[in-house]
């Protein structure tokens, strides 16, 4: 007895020293770290449109389909979906069956049951957009879709100024049984399989999580996605966490057989479960100093988007510099499709309107503004002057077009304000209007260094052509916001595509949707006969020849300056492993892994 004793206590001796060690030999959490230079609006999906807001809501909620992330040219699969979209001949109704057993992320309005993901879920998140009491910013460009009967139920709700139906069933939005999901559309859509695979928007939100927190749902978005929301200090800084719930997806891809980058993330990755990294944090910075000083030190994991100022710092003539190669920093330079622009509102008593002497005004602005020189000033020469609206990887863009878009004519800008009035009438030195009042552009702007610089650039090429400017400054939601309203004269701001088909970019042109995507408030009869016609018709050479037309009008008009398509780099920390930017879509942090042992001596999380 007393030797079985001990060997007892050795047993607890030995228990009580591997204890310790077991503990330190616990895999530490992997925390994924970088900056927006932008704050977030909401984290409710049927609230947002910036591009910041989209990046965050497609790691926690999840749309049918998704973009293979390896693929180039791009390729959609399912997500929560079983299977592709079915569709009638007429691309009039589409059928799409849901996954069984996917969950949602566990919450208190669950009452602590687990909450799987149904086909009614998809049909309550998008009445969601119709509702009236959200001011959805993208109900205009969803109404297009054309959804038989989701219009009248909106406007049953402004008309009777009663809560939005939610419980009415329509005929184009309906759950044929308990995973199956039915769209029926007003006209024929060929590529409406396209607009199921946005998480930013359209993943799947729980009645009853919407129903709890009521005015507060921005602050508790609960969905089926990889992360869910741990921490958020509003505009300052976001924190996400693993999705405990998140059912197992393994890392999977189809990269071309010549995609010798995607082939190899393929083989590193495959069968992985994700997401890799545990926790990703976002700081909200808006200066370029220090956010790119915060990713040098190391405090931050990627550089996305390297500012104007140290791009040429950062990767000389395209190439890391070697300062930063040697510690293994990685980087990557791609075209995005995305483009920045000048809006114009058409409804502004100065540079609005369809008269001969206002569109004049506005042509001759643009024929006024040196962006070759804004972007090696302000962009770091990270861009290209644009020639067109439609953006690079879509539909209908040209790579070769040349257009008033992207000349530089302040002779001829001159030439313009002379013959339609725009002289000095007072010998003041500034041009007046044609009816002897002053002219004065008034520009929204924001407090960063680029946008200090994009505005020092436009005032010098005004005042060259005798233009006065004022700029009022403010912070980028609310900018947005009062350019949604139709309150701003004019603002810099940049676009986007959400995916390959180039009429989304027309979509801020089309009158119906003024208070969303059109904030010039651009409307023409012409123009939208156009885009519907491009909704209906299948990609060929018809569609393609429309998209033509389309251009002609969007510089004839000039409600726009479309000024650069934008070139990004990004820059990453040898311990990031995976990376690969995106074309369309925002989620990726899932993508990725954090590998500390790539980490300098004495350097930890």
């Amino acid at each position: 007895m007393k030797h079985a004793s001990s060997l007892f206590a050795a047993a607890l001796v030995a228990l009580a020293l591997a204890a310790p060690a077991q503990a330190q030999t616990a895999p530490a959490p992997k925390v994924l770290r970088y900056a927006f230079e932008v704050a977030e609006s909401s984290f409710d999906p049927a609230k947002v449109n910036d591009l910041y807001s989209r990046t965050l809501t497609p790691h926690i909620f999840e749309a049918l389909y998704k973009y293979d992330h390896l693929a180039r040219p791009v390729k959609i699969k399912p997500l929560t979906a079983d299977g592709m979209p079915q569709s009638s001949a007429d691309f009039r109704t589409w059928t799409v069956k849901v996954k069984p057993g996917i969950y949602f992320a566990d919450d208190p309005a669950f009452k602590g049951v687990r909450r799987e993901l149904v086909a009614q879920d998809y049909v309550y998140s998008l009445k969601r957009f119709a509702d009236p009491a959200n001011k959805s910013p993208v109900w205009t460009s969803l109404e297009e879709d054309g959804y038989i009967g989701l219009a009248e139920l909106r406007k049953q709700a402004l008309d009777g100024r009663k809560p939005f139906d939610y419980d009415r069933e329509i005929e184009g939005l309906r759950a044929l049984d308990r995973y199956t999901l039915q769209f029926k559309l007003q006209e024929s859509r060929p590529r409406f399989g396209d607009e199921l695979a946005a998480s930013d928007l359209h993943g799947a939100v729980a009645r009853e999580v919407v129903e709890l927190y009521g005015d507060q749902i921005d602050a508790h978005p609960v969905g089926t996605g990889p992360f869910r929301l741990a921490q958020w200090r509003r505009s300052s800084f976001i924190v996400l966490e693993r999705n405990p719930d998140y059912r197992e997806m393994l890392y999977d891809g189809e990269p071309a057989a010549d995609d010798a980058e995607g082939q190899a993330i393929l083989a590193r990755f495959k069968g992985r479960r994700l997401p890799m990294v545990d926790r990703v944090e976002i700081s909200i910075i808006e200066q370029e100093q220090p956010r790119w000083l915060s990713f040098v030190n190391g405090e931050a994991d990627v550089a996305y988007r390297v500012g104007y100022q140290y791009v040429s710092m950062a990767m000389p003539n395209g190439k890391v510099a070697p300062n930063l190669a040697k510690r293994g920093i990685q980087g990557i330079r791609i075209v995005e499709p995305s483009s920045h622009l000048v809006l114009f509102n058409m409804e502004d008593a100065t540079v609005g309107g369809y008269t001969p002497d206002k569109i004049a005004l506005r042509r001759a602005i643009s024929l006024g503004m040196d962006v070759a020189t804004e972007i090696n000033y302000a962009w770091g020469g990270q861009g290209t002057v644009a020639q067109q609206p439609l953006l690079p990887f879509t539909s209908g863009y040209d790579p070769q077009a040349r257009t008033e878009f992207g000349q530089y004519d302040p002779a001829r800008a001159k030439a313009l304000l002379d013959m339609f009035g725009y002289v000095d009438r007072d010998g003041d030195g500034w041009r007046d209007m044609p009816d002897g009042s002053p002219l004065l552009l008034q520009m929204a702007g924001q407090t960063d260094d680029r946008t200090r610089r994009i505005n020092e650039v436009f005032q010098k090429n005004m005042t060259a052509l005798g233009i006065r400017t004022r700029f009022n400054i403010a912070q980028w939601p609310e900018n947005l916001k009062a350019a949604r309203a139709g309150k701003l004269s004019m603002w810099a701001v940049g676009f986007s595509a959400a995916g390959p088909d180039g009429q989304s970019s027309l979509s801020r042109y089309n009158s119906k949707q003024i208070g969303g995507q059109n904030m010039a408030r651009f409307k023409l009869p012409a123009f939208d006969a156009i885009f519907d016609r491009l909704q209906v018709l299948p990609d060929g050479p018809q569609r393609l020849a429309l998209f033509e037309e389309a251009k002609k009008l969007t510089i004839a008009y000039m409600p726009y300056k479309i000024r650069l398509n934008r070139i990004s780099t990004d820059m990453l920390q040898p311990w990031v492993v995976g990376y690969r930017r995106p074309v369309f879509w925002q989620e990726w942090w899932h993508y990725v892994d954090i590998d500390d042992s790539r980490r300098p001596a004495g350097r930890s999380r």
